[in-house]
């Protein structure tokens, strides 16, 4: 039931989805159903183990599955989401595309077998300077609806080198090499551990940080983004 505060409060200050602009219904969270009907979605999920994503990971990292929720072009209306989340003050998109991303996976069984949700931290001055973390808020919604505990103290980024946005495959590299320290080796060793970004490009960010995770001993890593970019 959609409470009768929650419909005044649109009629005096309306919620705009955030890809077209267009009003929300008061049943609507974020993005519109004509948006969301027409969000290009990757299918990841249904592969999990063989698709474009889950490849460039192998080799680097003890991959079991991994999946984005769209694909992501940087000039494309659809990039609004992540745009929003990250640089305009919007932590709840996270929490609401966490949600529904989860929901959607559910179906194909992604989360089987996993233990907890680890985000992709950041360094203690960009977070400061944001005022959160965008992947702990997508993590949130996803384990909201999978039920799966958020491991949000178990590595640590050290520093912030800058924007990964406008660098090569290989500056990307670097530009992410020894920034993340496991800081909790008991809490995941042993466990299958899903690593959430907001967006993957070349993978090495979230490279990195499991490199670190995997140090506790036993641990799987499966992959979860809200946006693939094609490279």
């Amino acid at each position: 039931m959609i409470s009768f505060w929650r419909r005044l409060l649109d009629l005096i200050s309306p919620r705009l989805c955030v890809i077209c602009k267009r009003r929300l219904t008061v049943t609507e969270e974020t993005i519109c159903a004509r948006c969301n009907l027409h969000l290009p979605r990757t299918g990841f999920d249904r592969d999990p183990y063989e698709n474009p994503m889950a490849k460039m990971f192998w080799g680097q990292i003890p991959v079991e599955r991994a999946s984005a929720f769209f694909y992501y072009e940087p000039h494309a209306e659809t990039a609004n989401i992540i745009y929003e989340l990250k640089y305009k003050d919007h932590p709840e998109i996270g929490e609401v595309m966490g949600r529904m991303m989860a929901r959607e996976l559910l179906l194909s069984h992604f989360f089987d077998g996993i233990d907890g949700v680890v985000p992709i931290p950041l360094a203690k001055k960009r977070e400061r300077q944001r005022g959160y973390n965008q992947c702990l808020e997508i993590a949130k919604g996803i384990s909201e609806i999978t039920g799966l505990p958020v491991y949000n103290k178990v590595v640590r980024r050290n520093s912030f080198k800058g924007s990964q946005t406008k660098l090569g495959r290989w500056e990307r590299n670097e530009n992410v090499e020894n920034v993340f320290e496991l800081t909790d080796t008991a809490t995941v060793a042993g466990k299958h551990l899903l690593l959430v970004d907001d967006v993957v490009t070349t993978g090495a960010t979230a490279i990195a940080c499991g490199k670190q995770l995997v140090k506790a001993g036993q641990v799987k890593i499966s992959i979860l983004t809200l946006g693939y970019a094609k490279s």
